[in-house]
């Protein structure tokens, strides 16, 4: 990260004065300002709200949400451009608050559909994969108890066989968005059980959306830097001009951090900064297809994955919703791969993947498609973290506040719930939490879930932010 002195920082921003004052949502000099206007930035706005202080969420996209965008255009119904899946609905404070919001949430179908060729995997083929699922589980488990961390390819069992190119993307493109060897077995094991799914009805970002509205907002505004310098304040630069708050929230994503778009000063502590490096953010994909009159003839949000040879594969989901689409979802380094060499690219491998599956026919039936890029956003640059051998402490790391008045948040800054919008938005919770004590506010921060020493997992992977 480039150093910036505080007198390099005042001579950069003199010109500043005479740009134009922020808008009717919130004013210049707010309590407490947040970075970011994903999950984690409005459960913080929310909760500074309800204390009674003024915040303001700066946001430099054109649009609430970061990581869970609902687009009803591109095919005339709702559709999740990112996080779709919403998991442990009963316990999930994202979920709990879509009935008040007047948005609709429903169960997922419980299971998943294996593929093997052109056909479906008969009963005991199906059963030896969910076993075989839950033997990796329990070997990651079991590895996380060592005295070193390993990584998750490293536990896994020897004796997989053909299974074992499924068994991998099921457990690591498809999970956590990385492959195996990139993912830390301990940070794997602590990840909370994520065996009971919902979907938003009209779209897990028209949700988000619509929890944001009426909090102060400034959208297409990047905060550029971070002043710390000051015992009472923070002082925010942006393009249109400079913002002082008593603290701050940054809710950027681990590798925008890293990338230093938003620079601090003084610089982040070493420690900090390589805590972004090993919670780097994974690659996950979605490739849109419509598929009028249900040519695959399965169910309503049906999943499905194939008895794969290679890392060339992808996971499905069927009639999303009720609509005639279907997401095949792409990850880990093939997905990245995929997405670098654009949207004709990764649509042409869906299709053939399809059609490898189900008949040339299936080509032949799809109507309208997408695919997302998450790695190429400017404000995300990647799907969610995952930390890699050793850097699952780093999550703790990015918890602490910087010079008492700079505080983190986002999935990445969750011990148990990484990888999803519930885990960004109890972080965003505990990050207003610190922020208002600053204020003589305590109010108890909501607990991360536990998890048991000896977990047994379920076999469907958990599922991260989609």
């Amino acid at each position: 990260m480039t150093p910036i002195s505080r007198r390099s920082f005042l001579a950069a921003t003199a010109g500043l004065a005479a740009a134009p004052a922020f808008g009717q949502s919130g004013g210049s000099n707010p309590d407490i300002a947040i970075i970011g206007a994903g999950a984690a930035g409005i459960a913080a706005a929310r909760r500074i709200a309800a204390a009674g202080k003024r915040a303001i969420i700066l946001e430099a996209a054109d649009r609430v949400g970061g990581r869970c965008l609902t687009d009803a255009r591109k095919f005339g119904v709702p559709v999740d451009l990112g996080a779709h899946w919403i998991h442990m609905p009963d316990i999930n404070p994202v979920a709990k608050l879509a009935p008040g919001a007047g948005l609709d949430v429903y169960p997922a179908p419980r299971g998943q559909r294996l593929r093997i060729g052109r056909r479906y995997a008969r009963e005991g083929e199906l059963e030896d994969f969910l076993a075989a699922l839950v033997r990796c589980n329990r070997a990651i488990q079991d590895a996380a108890r060592g005295k070193a961390d390993v990584s998750c390819a490293q536990a896994m069992p020897k004796d997989l066989g053909d299974l074992q190119p499924a068994i991998e993307f099921f457990l690591g493109p498809f999970g956590c968005g990385k492959d195996l060897k990139d993912i830390s077995a301990v940070d794997f094991a602590k990840s909370a059980e994520r065996d009971i799914d919902a979907f938003c009805r009209q779209g897990f970002g028209a949700l988000l959306a619509k929890l944001a509205e009426g909090l102060p907002l400034e959208l297409s505004t990047p905060v550029s830097l971070v002043d710390a310098f000051g015992r009472s304040a923070v002082e925010l630069v942006t393009a249109r001009g400079r913002i002082t708050a008593r603290a701050v929230i940054v809710t950027a994503s681990t590798n925008v951090l890293a990338s230093g778009k938003l620079k601090f000063t003084p610089d982040l502590p070493k420690r900090q900064l390589d805590a972004c490096d090993r919670l780097s953010l994974g690659s996950y994909d979605r490739i849109i297809l419509e598929l009028p009159d249900n040519p695959l003839g399965l169910e309503r949000d049906d999943l499905l994955f194939e008895k794969a040879e290679n890392e060339r594969t992808a996971s499905l989901l069927a009639n999303v919703g009720g609509a005639n689409l279907a997401f095949i979802d792409v990850g880990g380094k093939f997905g990245r791969d995929l997405a670098a060499r654009g949207e004709r690219a990764m649509t042409a491998f869906a299709t053939e993947w399809l059609t490898g599956l189900y008949g040339t026919d299936i080509g032949k039936a799809v109507g309208k498609s997408h695919a997302t890029q998450w790695n190429a956003s400017p404000w995300a640059l990647g799907a969610f973290s995952a930390a890699a051998v050793g850097g699952q402490p780093s999550r703790r790391v990015l918890m602490e506040p910087f010079r008492d008045r700079v505080f983190f948040a986002g999935e990445a800054v969750h011990e148990t719930l990484w990888g999803t919008v519930g885990g960004a938005w109890e972080s965003g919770e505990r990050a207003a939490a610190a922020a208002l004590r600053l204020f003589g506010i305590v109010s108890k921060p909501p607990e991360q879930p536990k998890v048991a020493p000896q977990v047994q997992r379920p076999a469907r992977a958990p599922r991260p932010v989609r």
